[in-house]
């Protein structure tokens, strides 16, 4: 018994290009967001919840940069660490990591914030207690850390842990050959490292380091349990004293879509460039 399939007959099925649909899902995101954008320009409590939530975004962009900053810092060194050819330094780095991620944001949130900072200050005014005796320098209270740069710290080691584990299937994911070339070009380790390595590792992870990100944007919403002026500690505060629950949580929803959402579409574009610029740097070197 002969098929379309052998005889050639039937038109082989087209298959869909990767990149190529139009990205429905975003039209109507875009046209909910226009329509729920009009609602709080025309309802008067909606415009007074938005005035007095939008308040909190330049708090929850501050702790998410600033702590995504330090997490990429200090998960790099921990990469490293489980790279290195010193097996205490891999144990140690390795410790760091499992330990980490065994730990839910929110519990590591509350320990340093009450446990560690208290710890941290002591041990700051202990290291300091000759000049503090001399009148030189003076005695670090514990309010005096904020609560803010607590939840700054807390969201770096949370999410440095899991960062480390991106870095380092980066770094793995190079060849150790082009290291070697590099090497015998007369680089030093470093220099292969910042100029060879890194460059490459860094386009490979561009995508999971864009959803932590974006995960970290919305892990930013616990710091309101330590009272920091973010988009929902001051939702929380509003919907309490007004008993606007519904619309309040409504706006709250509504500012952290838009942020994930436009991060994530930053993120895909950005990859999308990376992906053209490799694909044209490929040819180019395919033709000479």
């Amino acid at each position: 018994m002969t098929t379309t399939a052998d005889t050639g007959a039937a038109p082989a099925r087209r298959r869909r290009k990767p990149g190529r649909e139009f990205p429905y899902w975003l039209l109507v995101a875009v046209l909910l967001a226009v329509g729920f954008a009009w609602v709080i320009a025309v309802d008067g409590d909606y415009r007074s919840i938005f005035s007095a939530l939008s308040r909190g975004i330049a708090t929850t962009l501050w702790v998410t940069f600033v702590g995504f900053a330090l997490a990429s810092a200090l998960g790099l060194l921990v990469a490293l660490g489980r790279n290195s050819q010193r097996r205490l330094v891999r144990e140690v780095s390795t410790f760091y990591v499992e330990i980490v991620r065994g730990i839910p944001v929110l519990v590591l949130l509350f320990y340093i914030a009450f446990v560690g900072a208290p710890q941290l200050v002591a041990l700051w005014n202990w290291a300091l207690s000759p000049l503090i005796d001399a009148g030189i320098a003076g005695k670090m209270n514990v309010r005096d850390f904020d609560f803010t740069w607590r939840a700054i710290v807390a969201l770096m080691i949370s999410y440095s842990a899991f960062i480390a584990e991106v870095f380092r299937a980066g770094i793995q994911s190079i060849s150790s050959g082009q290291s070697e070339a590099a090497r015998a070009l007369g680089l030093s380790r470093f220099q292969t490292f910042r100029l060879v390595v890194l460059p490459q590792a860094l386009r490979n992870i561009l995508p999971p380091l864009g959803n932590d990100f974006v995960a970290m944007v919305k892990d930013s919403a616990l710091v309101s349990v330590l009272g920091v002026q973010d988009i929902t500690q001051l939702g929380k505060v509003y919907s309490a004293s007004t008993f606007q629950f519904f619309e309040t949580y409504n706006v709250v929803a509504y500012l952290y879509l838009v942020m994930t959402v436009s991060l994530s579409l930053l993120v895909r574009a950005l990859e999308a460039r990376l992906r053209r610029s490799e694909a044209a740097r490929s040819s180019s070197g395919g033709n000479t």
